[in-house]
């Protein structure tokens, strides 16, 4: 396939699931005349999707790529990919290797949760995006509104290309503002934006051209293949041979194919390329092959080429041992995916089956799919899968029996989970039976959320030579760690050698495996570890009527929401995060309550702290000191015998002292704490002081200033704060705490019926509804929550309700949920990270179980959120007009008393 003297690109088609990806792949081939007639999904006779199952869905499984002209100057390989989000992991492996991307939005579904996730992957890998928002022919598409959608929801640097006119101001404008040099040479020195000027926004993500268009009915295709065309750009590549892998499969005949993108120079048949061996016995040792074939694949048919260029993406045949994301030649580690797993399955063999042959089969398979993370239980055999969603395990079941004859099937699904630490910690491990010596010293610090693992060496080479520091960094790459909290893996963690030690004569390479397996296992058994679970970013879109009913099970499933979006046709939309573990079928269960009107989109968000982490652990009981395979302790040579010491002794008999200490600056951080306790203590007397002389804001300025100063001396110390990590792990302390004793019932010191009525008043939002007490909070809080606390006190004297006061302590360090029994009225303070809102909803829809339940606020979506929970709603201002008529009320009976006032009834 002759290409020389063209420009070269990559790209990819991305898109949510029946937005029309596959469609638009069929256009463009057949207007670039790769092939004579169009396929179409329904019809199952498209180019791309070749497979039987794929053809039955009606859905892409397997990335596939074709070889086009988009015209005489342009060559492109254009990558099909699978939008289903249980593929997402085979999705993200072709942004790896890239020139551009096309992303398809529904001109009917708009910006939905999977498309934030592509997004914010090639956002990740760095790929210029072009998007194409497809099925503009169906009447609810509204082109203004869907790019506004856009501009909003993804980047304000969206810019509509369908009507291009590079003379119009408006658009010249529409492109300056991309970039601030540009802008500032447009507007002060007249300068127009230009062709290249576009192209290079393009290349460096600063623009995002935007066409609108049908795949179906050809419209906006031509001038998408003319777009690509004009301002797509291939990337520079240097001389020198380097590919990336990014993905392994095997042809109809079973040979192992290797798909990588050559990213520098050229290599050819019979070239030996030479790789790193994973988990070598010593640092530095590779691996050679022979590359047997050079393929270029379009569709199933392929050309054997005998040279392959810088830019060219190819399959090769002869590296049997090579797998996803690593760097070949001058291109030296690997990339990871961000996306991973969160669900994990037992595999159930039929009966007489081999176990042994069925695992090895499994591992074939996950060489293709790495993320399967393919386990066998030593102690009872059985064998495990980790997948995304059930669609996947139906395409693995189908697999099986059609590579293998192999009829599996899937036991209970479990989540996913994760492990990582709150704070740094020194790991230590030690190596030495008879005539074998190592010990590693490991710095474990936590890592940025969604970051994974990442190792480094800092360690001085006359304590420990570089060979071995290398293999040290070479194993941790190798293990798959587990946690000391469930036996899950960990991540979102960097582990540095800070110190080692080795023998002359007795060390040898796996001593080192060993020590630094122990060590990693010794550090998380000192640290504060914390369980992270998957959580779901969710686009829920349903009738305005059934809001309070998904506010209130996305709050009882521990998720978070946004407030609400009023869209054009009258529903709404809510987005927001929920646990993967709550969701279940809830999916199912919406369409229900909404009558077949809604609907919830999911993708993937990441691992966060787990919300019920004490009741996941009691559940796996996992003992990390009975666990064989990763042991905690260490070995040390005792009277010529290998003696095993438990990790909490370890450091006392350590040969290496590296220095390092959780106490290290001790003494500087208590005298500026000290310091620091000082300022705080003057500035309330000094508050005191000014009282009448700052203003609320001023003070609240002075205070926050104050403790952002501690806040740096943290950070001094200890490295940057994790608040994700330290806020859950605070929560997880204090629903421990709270589990020991019932919560209080307020109110009890009678029984009540069920025609009882509460009133919950929040009294933040309460004050600041009033202006003669928000003038008072500006310079006085306390006495803005006395004089409320006095007018609701005789407010409750005389009405029937019960009322409860709640005031937010959300931000008052340490604060512990108390009541405070102000004459006849019940006041609450919550507790330490915990708001008023929080309160008022959780009590709300426990007593409106049983009780007519009141709730005075202006919160808009708290009002929302409690009549979802059974509750009655009650504007501040509301509330303020029932208070004024309950005065005037209590004043006429005393101005003109009937006889039965003076009898007390």
């Amino acid at each position: 396939m002759e290409t020389t003297g063209k420009k070269h690109l990559n790209i990819g088609i991305y898109a949510h699931v029946d937005a029309g990806k596959t469609t638009l792949s069929e256009a463009l081939l057949y207007l670039t005349g790769a092939v004579r007639k169009s396929g179409r999904v329904d019809h199952g006779d498209t180019f791309f999707d070749s497979y039987s199952l794929e053809r039955s869905r009606g859905i892409t499984i397997f990335s596939k790529q074709a070889e086009l002209d988009l015209s005489e100057n342009t060559h492109v390989t254009l990558l099909d990919t699978p939008g289903h989000a249980d593929f997402a992991p085979e999705t993200e492996r072709t942004m790896k290797v890239l020139d551009a991307a096309i992303l398809i939005i529904s001109g009917a579904d708009g910006v939905t949760s999977q498309v934030h996730t592509l997004w914010k992957l090639l956002s990740h890998y760095k790929v210029p995006i072009y998007i194409f928002v497809n099925k503009m022919d169906q009447p609810q598409s509204d082109k203004d509104r869907i790019l506004e959608d856009i501009k909003k929801r993804l980047s304000d640097n969206v810019v509509d290309f369908s009507e291009m006119d590079l003379g119009s101001d408006a658009f010249q404008e529409s492109l300056a503002v991309c970039d601030e040099a540009l802008l500032n040479a447009y507007l002060e020195e007249g300068r127009e934006v230009t062709e290249d000027d576009i192209r290079s926004l393009i290349f460096s993500r600063k623009l995002f051209p935007c066409l609108f268009g049908s795949a179906l009915k050809m419209e906006g295709v031509k001038e998408l293949i003319a777009l690509l065309d004009d301002f797509a750009k291939a990337p520079d590549y240097p001389q020198e041979f380097a590919g990336r892998v990014y993905k392994i499969s095997r042809d109809t005949n079973g040979t192992r194919l290797t798909w990588l993108k050559v990213m520098g120079g050229a290599f050819h048949v019979r070239d030996v390329l030479t790789m790193p061996a994973a988990g070598g016995a010593k640092a530095g040792e590779t691996i050679s092959a022979k590359i047997d074939q050079i393929r270029i694949y379009s569709g199933e048919m392929y050309e054997l080429l005998q040279e392959a260029e810088a830019g060219r993406i190819v399959a090769v045949t002869g590296l049997d041992t090579s797998y996803a994301g690593q760097g070949l030649g001058a291109l030296t580690g690997e990339v990871t995916e961000v996306l991973s797993p969160i669900l994990s399955s037992r595999i159930i063999l039929p009966e007489g089956a081999d176990a042994f042959a069925a695992y090895k089969q499994l591992l074939e398979l996950s060489e293709e799919e790495p993320l399967l993370s393919v386990k066998k239980d030593e102690e009872t055999g059985d064998l495990s899968v980790r997948v995304m969603g059930e669609v996947q395990m139906e395409i693995l079941k189908h697999r099986c029996m059609e590579r293998f004859g192999l009829d599996i099937d899937f036991g209970d699904e479990s989540i996913v989970y994760k492990e990582t630490i709150k704070a740094p910690v020194e790991g230590v491990g030690h190596f030495e039976p008879l005539r074998h010596y190592a010990e590693v010293h490991l710095l474990l610090t936590p890592g940025e959320p969604g970051s994974g693992l990442s190792f480094d060496a800092d360690c001085p080479v006359d304590d420990l030579a570089i060979n071995w520091q290398n293999l040290i960094l070479s194993h941790l790459e190798e293990f798959r760690i587990r946690g000391v909290l469930t036996g899950s893996e960990i991540t979102d963690m960097k582990i540095t050698v800070i110190g080692g030690r080795s023998h002359l004569k007795h060390t040898e390479g796996g001593d080192f495996r060993e020590a630094t397996m122990r060590a990693v296992r010794q550090g998380l058994m000192m640290a504060e570890s914390i369980l992270l679970e998957p959580v779901y970013d969710f686009t829920a879109e349903l009738p305005s009527e059934n809001i309070g009913r998904l506010l209130s099970d996305i709050q009882k499933m521990n998720g978070t929401t946004n407030p609400p979006e009023m869209l054009p046709d009258g529903t709404s939309s809510v987005t927001g995060s929920v646990p993967a573990s709550e969701l279940s079928d809830y999916a199912r269960e919406i369409i229900s309550y909404t009558h077949g009107a809604g609907r919830i989109s999911l993708s993937l968000r990441g691992f966060e702290p787990c919300h019920n982490a004490e009741e996941v652990i009691a559940e796996k009981d996992y003992d990390p000191e009975r666990d064989i395979a990763q042991p905690t302790g260490s070995v040390f040579c005792s009277h010529g015998a290998g003696t095993v010491i438990p990790w909490n002794e370890v450091r006392n008999h350590m040969h290496v002292d590296t220095g390092w200490s959780t106490d290290v600056g001790k003494n500087s951080v208590e005298t500026d704490l000290t310091s620091l306790g000082d300022k705080l203590q003057s500035f309330k007397s000094e508050e005191i002081r000014r009282e009448k002389e700052l203003t609320y804001e001023e003070r609240t300025r002075q205070y926050n200033a104050t403790i952002q100063e501690l806040d740096n001396i943290f950070e001094r110390t200890y490295g940057p704060v994790k608040p994700r990590y330290d806020a859950k792990a605070d929560e997880e302390r204090r629903r421990k705490a709270a589990n020991k004793a019932p919560e209080k019932k307020y109110c009890a010191q009678k029984e009540f019926s069920p025609d009882d009525a509460y009133l919950l008043v929040d009294g933040y939002n309460i004050i600041y509804a009033n202006d003669e007490l928000r003038s008072l909070a500006e310079s006085d809080m306390k006495s803005a929550r006395d004089k409320l606390m006095d007018i609701l006190s005789n407010f409750q004297g005389y009405r029937r309700e019960t009322v409860i006061l709640v005031f937010d302590a959300y931000r008052v360090p340490g604060g512990t949920e108390h009541v405070l029994k102000y004459h006849n009225l019940d006041v609450v303070f919550t507790k330490e990270a915990e708001t008023a809102d929080q309160y008022i909803e959780r009590t709300a829809h426990e007593y409106s179980k049983k009780n007519r339940v009141t709730v005075a606020t202006s919160d808009a979506i708290e009002q929302v959120i409690i009549y979802g929970a059974g509750a009655m709603r009650m504007s501040a201002s509301d509330f303020w007009y029932e208070v004024k008529r309950t005065e005037d009320e209590i004043r006429g009976l005393i101005e003109n008393p009937s006889p039965s006032f003076y009898n007390g009834k």
